[in-house]
């Protein structure tokens, strides 16, 4: 884009440079002078009811927030006089005052809304979040009599009334029946990553939506901090629109404000500058309110450091480093996994086209458990290995696992993975048996050790391979535990000399996040019982087809374009 090309509305390129020099990492939106004043007059008298002392938020708040607020509130069009800002989604880090702050805004949403009768929500994820963004809107309330004649509170509903409109503020925690009937002229969602890990989220966020189409129209705010799992479900869809609309590359007219505390994507991964205390200010907006440098500093220090997924955690939540970006769940190989990714992603049909021999690594789990495949092939210019995986999942993983369950949907919506239940109780084999078909027909597989595989499930395998005409001596088991080790060592190896890529699959990324190596004397183990059932299956897989690769395999004498019918010149 050029100098002089008008940017998307909310593209905030320079937004790290903003944040850099101590202002607010966000695109300057046009408001109404005379709304954002009333605005600003109602939220600065409110007053801390958790606080020695009571301090209004004139004192107690950061400009950040205000900005955010003014924004959200008050932009107007300044040809048309229509609201422009429908949603915001803020993400700060953990301590930041962001519950209290977002309920001294609804309250004065609640107090700017002239239409009657309307519904308003402010939404926490758990009942003590709920609980505590209702008592700090009542406790702002009460310490204010003239407000005490504004608002009519109903604890035991949990909702806060404003007397001469009618319009009630209701504070709810999230579930799939919050929406009954009325569209909400105003949402507010806390700690949206925790929407995350619940299923249904998305058809909510749907029904919330619709009050945008209508004539009244309907506001959205989302205020977060980063997730302490690798983003998935609605907050990783939210999380990737908002980074598009701050990048310029949201379309040219977005409805959402994004407001994003985080470190660029190379400074998260690099470890060295986000240990550097003297960086953390970046991040942190509200440093000197609610967050303490020195009380910070002594946190990270007792508790974020004594182990490595303590840390992941602290600084995902202190920080905003995402987990699978910043910091992986402690294999050397996962640092530089997301390098490895070719660009644009390579699907198993390229695949075939671009390797002169393949191997087929499987690993296969129970039921409630996932079924791994991946194909490492040869390219013949480069003699790169290329890798591709899907695996299956049954749909009893859904409950059974509920804390994955959206993560999994992720990967089946991106055609990663593919849900099977007892309709198709064989689906995971037989699928697994038609890609293994697939490379077969092409010539691509050698005639010895094409298939590697653990022993579960094995029988099925075999059998449903064989009648697909594979020899016997095509498949291999494949030693597990620490007879991996040469697998291990020899992909982190491939990684970081640039001769192993991948096809840049978002399940592989959480796949080698959840991934952690234990040295075992003079060998090292991967386990699922260190990783988490139904988290590394596929890695199982790519190693197991790593074993087979590192044997120097040649295919069985027809190229993919012979085996299509093309003649090869």
């Amino acid at each position: 884009m050029s100098a002089t090309e008008a940017l998307p509305r909310f593209a905030c390129p320079d937004w790290w440079e903003k944040i850099e020099a101590g202002e607010t990492p966000m695109a300057d939106v046009p408001v109404n002078a005379d709304k954002a004043a009333i605005a600003l007059a109602f939220f600065n008298r409110l007053r801390l009811p958790d606080v020695a002392g009571n301090p209004p938020l004139s004192e107690a708040c950061g400009d950040w927030f205000r900005d955010i607020l003014v924004a959200f509130l008050a932009s107007e069009d300044p040809q048309t006089g229509a609201r422009i800002v429908w949603e915001v989604l803020a993400m700060v880090p953990k301590k930041s005052s962001k519950s209290t702050y977002v309920a001294a805004l609804a309250l004065t949403a609640l107090y700017l809304e002239a239409s009657p009768n309307s519904q308003m929500l402010l939404i926490g994820p758990s009942q003590n979040i709920s609980a505590r963004l209702f008592g700090q809107a009542q406790g702002m309330i009460r310490l204010d009599p003239a407000l005490a004649q504004i608002f009519h509170i109903q604890d035991h509903l949990k909702t806060i009334t404003r007397r001469q409109t009618g319009t009630a503020l209701s504070v709810k925690t999230f579930d799939t029946g919050i929406i009954t009937g009325e569209i909400p002229v105003l949402t507010i969602i806390d700690e949206l990553h925790e929407l995350g890990k619940k299923s249904g989220a998305a058809s909510v966020m749907q029904q919330i939506r619709g009050g945008g189409i209508t004539m009244k129209g309907g506001q959205v705010m989302m205020i977060t901090t980063q997730s302490d799992k690798a983003p998935a479900g609605i907050w990783r869809s939210e999380l990737d629109k908002a980074r598009a609309i701050r990048d310029g590359k949201g379309g040219a007219r977005p409805i959402m404000l994004p407001v994003l505390y985080e470190f660029p994507v190379d400074l998260q991964k690099d470890e060295t500058f986000w240990r550097d205390r003297g960086n953390w200010h970046f991040v942190l907006p509200n440093l000197g309110l609610s967050i303490d440098q020195a009380r910070l500093e002594e946190d990270y220090e007792n508790n974020g450091k004594v182990t490595p997924e303590a840390e992941q955690i602290w600084v995902s939540q202190h920080l905003n480093i995402e987990i699978g970006v910043g910091l992986s769940g402690g294999w050397t190989a996962a640092e530089d996994w997301e390098g490895a990714a070719i660009e644009g992603g390579i699907d198993l049909a390229q695949l075939m086209e671009r390797c002169e021999v393949a191997v087929v690594g499987i690993d296969g789990g129970g039921l409630d458990d996932l079924f791994g495949i991946a194909v490492i092939g040869r390219d013949r210019e480069s003699k790169d290995w290329l890798c591709w995986t899907h695996a299956w999942a049954h749909r009893r993983v859904l409950d059974r696992r509920p804390i994955i369950a959206e993560r999994l949907r992720d990967f089946a919506a991106q055609g990663d993975l593919t849900f099977f239940d007892e309709r198709d109780p064989t689906a995971d084999v037989e699928g697994a048996a038609d890609i293994v078909a697939r490379l077969f027909g092409a010539g691509l597989l050698p005639d010895d050790a094409a298939i590697g595989m653990d022993t579960v499930q094995v029988y099925a395998i075999i059998e449903a391979l064989v009648a697909r005409g594979l020899d016997e001596e095509q498949l291999k088991y494949v030693g597990q535990d620490w007879r991996l080790s040469p697998a291990i060592w020899g992909l982190e190896r491939k990684l970081q000399d640039g001769t192993f890529r991948h096809a840049g699959q978002r399940m592989m990324d959480w796949v080698l996040g959840n991934a952690k190596v234990e040295q075992r004397g003079s060998a090292v183990r991967m386990t699922k019982e260190a990783a988490g059932k139904a988290k590394i299956d596929p890695l199982i897989a790519v190693l197991n087809a790593f074993i087979l690769m590192a044997r120097n395999p040649e295919g069985q004498g027809r190229s993919y374009l012979e085996s299509a019918g093309l003649m090869v010149l």
